[in-house]
């Protein structure tokens, strides 16, 4: 009978000179489910079947990785800058930290940036009908990315004694928990949350109206964060007592659902 789950005893693979992190293939294998959805579900929802998925991923996942990477390091300074941090250390994204808000955020701007040169070549489209169709894939590859936390070993949550605890090794273990064997496995949690909706999303197929699917994604996931966000222990910075994740959280859920709200009485 399993008692718990174990952490992993690797991060990386090595294949001769190549050295590949497990966290790095969980991110780019995340990005290939989202882009190939996306390019499936796109062509469903355009006159002449044609997709522009792939062209517009090139511009729109590097600068979402950048996005996700500068949302990290803001909110989480003192790894980089603080007493005992290397500044250089924010560069090693195979290490873990992409915040998912910087990605979606400075993603779907560059992405919104190369579908309006695009809508000048081709008909297309709104934008929001792009977002609807790529919504379902990029909580796919939310759920496949966080298991790059589980071989890090990282942000897991409170102490927990259960079957499906995680086994925390004792120098992974944050100041004050070392007496503590097995945690709240929260990149579990938000990977079965993330799968969970997406398939939620799928199955309202094309009942919602233009724009709805990628609001009920924003503000569904941002309920299931404010919940994981609460049991979790990692370091972290804090405002009012909570923290910042908490906070952004909880605006965004806000913004989703007003967002929902409003495209629901366009449509009436």
């Amino acid at each position: 009978m399993i008692r718990s789950i174990p952490s992993p005893t690797f991060s990386t693979l090595e294949l001769g000179p190549l050295t590949i992190h497990m966290y790095a293939l969980c991110i780019i294998t995340g990005i290939a489910v989202a882009i190939w959805l996306g390019d499936k579900r796109f062509r469903n929802r355009t006159s002449n079947g044609k997709s522009v998925v792939s062209e517009v991923s090139i511009m729109a996942v590097p600068f979402g990785i950048i996005g996700g990477r500068i949302y990290h390091v803001i909110t989480s300074p003192d790894a980089y800058f603080g007493a005992g941090g290397h500044p250089l250390d924010a560069f090693k994204i195979w290490e873990g930290g992409l915040g998912i808000w910087g990605a979606i955020s400075l993603g779907a701007l560059a992405a919104w940036f190369r579908y309006r040169q695009l809508a000048k070549k081709i008909e297309l489209p709104h934008f929001l009908t792009f977002l609807d169709a790529l919504a379902p894939g990029v909580l796919f590859a939310q759920a496949i990315g966080r298991f790059g936390n589980w071989f890090n070993v990282e942000l897991f949550g409170r102490p927990l004694d259960a079957p499906w605890a995680l086994q925390i090794p004792v120098r992974f273990r944050p100041l004050g928990y070392s007496a503590f064997e097995t945690f709240h496995p929260t990149f579990l949690y938000e990977s079965l949350w993330c799968a969970l909706l997406a398939i939620v999303l799928i199955s309202l197929g094309k009942r919602m109206r233009k724009g709805q699917i990628f609001s009920l994604y924003v503000m569904g996931y941002s309920v299931g964060r404010l919940a994981i966000e609460s049991i979790r222990i990692d370091t972290a910075h804090t405002f009012a007592g909570l923290r910042v994740n908490i906070w952004v959280s909880l605006i965004v859920a806000l913004a989703g659902a007003v967002t929902l709200l409003s495209q629901s009485k366009k449509a009436e």
